[in-house]
């Protein structure tokens, strides 16, 4: 569990024993509620990291919505968007093993976290990580109800796949950047567990080489 769900739940369970005390006990019901909502809300479950090499996992839990090319300080990605409603998990994990190489943290609005202009315009903490000849960066994206982002690592830190970084509180979203030589293993509509289901398969760095000599080649002819 995130220690949060106490900083949230105990103030509640006192006032509850206070209300019950004072009151009724029926009157500490609504406050008693609320509290195990927090409690269950901030758990943080254990998931088995696969071990395969060149794999980018899930970094959060949540539904799919979208899987497209888009453009991050003028270099070609493939994104995937995963979309956290206040139901699913909303610890955060680090997509690959590598050195974080930038921690960027962006103002912005709170829009539904469901809007494509989300992504741009809200509440976000860029996290740029390099690892195994890739680099991937993903976004801890603030929504409508989400108005604290949490990210424990900073630049020059290593981590590996899977390991807890963060937490978004309430309802939000993640997107992942990738390159555009990942191979994608998920679809629209798919829900994910961070850290536990596979993204993409990324391209090996012996392969990576072995296409750039190989197109270096063909423009020489």
């Amino acid at each position: 569990m995130v220690r949060d769900a106490y900083y949230y739940a105990l103030p509640l369970v006192g006032a509850a024993a206070l209300v019950g005390w004072l009151a009724a006990p029926l009157w500490a019901v609504p406050a008693v509620l609320l509290a195990a909502f927090f409690f269950w809300f901030f758990r943080d479950p254990e998931r088995v990291i696969p071990g395969e090499p060149n794999l980018l996992v899930s970094p959060a839990d949540g539904r799919v919505t979208s899987i497209c090319r888009t453009t991050f300080e003028g270099v070609s990605h493939l994104r995937i968007s995963i979309f956290l409603s206040v139901f699913d998990v909303h610890v955060n994990r680090s997509p690959i093993r590598g050195v974080i190489r930038r921690v960027s943290y962006q103002k912005g609005k709170f829009l539904n976290a469901m809007n494509p202009a989300s992504a741009e315009q809200n509440e976000q903490n860029v996290v740029m990580v390099e690892g195994e000849g890739q680099t991937v960066i993903f976004k801890q994206i603030a929504g409508l109800l989400a108005r604290r982002i949490v990210f424990t690592r900073n630049a020059g830190d290593h981590v590996q796949r899977g390991e807890r970084v963060g937490l978004i509180k309430f309802g939000s979203r993640v997107d992942v950047l990738m390159p555009t030589s990942a191979g994608i293993q998920v679809k629209v509509g798919e829900r994910v567990k961070g850290g536990a289901s596979v993204l993409a398969h990324m391209a090996p760095k012996s392969h990576l080489v072995t296409a750039g000599a190989e197109g270096a080649r063909q423009g020489v002819r």
